[in-house]
């Protein structure tokens, strides 16, 4: 165990939505929800303002939809995500050697690697998470993040959550237990609704409470794995390092999510997502890889990985949904799932092309967040706030599209105040933009002043 508050976990608030906010002035301050708008669809990100009406992540759409029908829903905008986060993850590299990213949104960072080293007293690293904070904010358009700094990284993870959103935390060593004892129990990773349940027959709540179990009761209700985790992390006891990125070796998505997942459907549908994702990411690389793997931490926080390798390399996106589902199969979910992931290694420099690809799925599957393709559809399609280019007006999103029709709010941070126009969905003059997502160049902006368009987001369908 550290002797100091060496590691830091710093999370974007809100990320999706905050960049989505951040582009598109009319929502701020607005209930965003970004995900698959479609009804099958999922909750990848909600914007606090729709948080406060019960919408979180991994929740279905219509659901969504039927707490925040007022909330604005939109389609993601990867690569404006993944932009932001290499500059978020550029100015940890800064601070630190050791890096540990999570995900797009997410980081540990290993202090006691710093270059001088960084004074472990409590004002000083209260100090460094402001300067971090505002310089990240300054360097993405006003994104925000929080921070934690403990000696670990459990203790790390929560103080961020606690200072959530746009705030920091740092506890200073020795101080741990007394942070977590008036907590929940379902505050210590690997806690989810069945352990908690299971923790509450033996009339523990609080970590206060889980402290006075001893380990081999706590092996006898969870199993020997669970309780001796939960025996060390209720007492703050977490030795685990900051894992800095190595060279790749595979191409892999993961998503952790805010509850345990249980619907087999869903987790399906999520799975198929992600072998897409990095079918894409293999294509776009001009790699291909034999061997696919499907990544599951279940609700006790024990994790599986099932493997099949194939005779040769492939990067076909249905032969890895196909083949990463089948994995899936194989595993009991019923006690909930917290993470998923899929990868390909076995990478190869070229691409062999899969003579037994499956025919194109149903569109009966649900329908998760999607990440756009690089091929363009064969009919007009508008995702709700897509970036697009009309060659009149210049920038602007998707606000709504339907029976035809698309309206474009022509907005951008530097043009707030743009109009809201109703245009045939097939009008040669609209293009979709660069997916790249913020665009604020403007000298590319048209000028907004030709009249006969049909105005009014009463002309289509808004993004809801």
């Amino acid at each position: 165990m550290r002797g100091d508050a060496t590691v830091l976990h710093l999370d974007l608030d809100a990320f999706f939505a905050a960049v989505e906010q951040r582009d598109k002035p009319s929502l701020r301050g607005r209930p965003v929800v970004v995900g698959g708008v479609g009804r099958r669809g999922v909750v990848a990100t909600a914007s606090y303002e729709a948080r406060a009406f019960g919408v979180r992540s991994a929740m279905s759409t219509s659901e969504a939809r039927s707490r925040c029908p007022h909330a604005a829903f939109l389609s993601p905008r990867f690569e404006a995500y993944r932009r932001e986060s290499q500059v978020v993850m550029g100015r940890l590299r800064e601070l630190s050697p050791l890096v540990e990213p999570l995900s797009v949104d997410e980081a540990f960072v290993d202090l006691a690697a710093t270059e001088p080293a960084v004074d472990p007293d409590p004002e000083t690293l209260a100090a460094l998470a402001a300067s971090v904070r505002a310089e990240i904010a300054s360097r993405t358009g006003g994104l925000t993040a929080s921070i934690g700094i403990a000696t670990s990284k459990l203790v790390a993870k929560i103080a961020s959550e606690l200072a959530k959103p746009d705030g920091q935390l740092v506890v200073a060593a020795g101080t741990e237990r007394d942070l977590l004892r008036p907590m929940q129990v379902t505050v210590i990773p690997g806690v989810g609704p069945a352990t908690a349940e299971r923790l509450r027959r033996i009339g523990v709540h609080t970590v206060a409470e889980l402290e006075t179990i001893s380990q081999e009761e706590l092996t006898r209700v969870l199993g020997a794995a669970h309780g001796h985790s939960l025996y060390l992390l209720c007492r703050a006891e977490d030795d685990r390092p900051v894992v800095a990125e190595r060279e790749t070796k595979s191409i892999s998505i993961e998503d952790t999510f805010d509850t345990d997942l249980v619907d087999r459907a869903l987790l399906t549908a999520i799975v198929k997502r992600m072998a897409g994702r990095v079918a894409e990411r293999l294509e776009k690389a001009g790699l291909s890889g034999r061997t696919i793997t499907l990544k599951v931490r279940h609700h006790d926080f024990s994790t599986n990985t099932r493997s099949t390798t194939l005779a040769g390399p492939t990067a076909d996106g249905r032969t890895i949904s196909r083949l990463a589902t089948g994995l899936l199969a194989e595993l009991d979910t019923t006690e909930g799932v917290r993470l998923l992931g899929v990868g390909v290694s076995g990478l190869a420099d070229w691409i062999q092309d899969d003579l037994f690809a499956d025919e194109p799925e149903s569109d009966d599957e649900p329908d998760p967040v999607e990440e756009p393709t690089a091929t363009a559809p064969a009919e007009p399609s508008w995702p709700p706030g897509s970036d697009v280019r009309h060659d009149e007006w210049g920038l602007g999103w998707v606000w709504g599209s339907g029976r035809g029709r698309v309206t474009v709010r022509f907005e951008t941070q530097e043009r707030p105040d743009g109009p809201v126009l109703t245009f045939a969905a097939d009008d040669p003059m609209l293009h979709r933009a660069d997916l790249d997502g913020r665009i604020r160049s403007s000298h590319d902006e048209g000028s907004p002043h030709s009249p006969g368009r049909e105005a009014g987001p009463d002309r289509a369908h808004p993004p809801r």
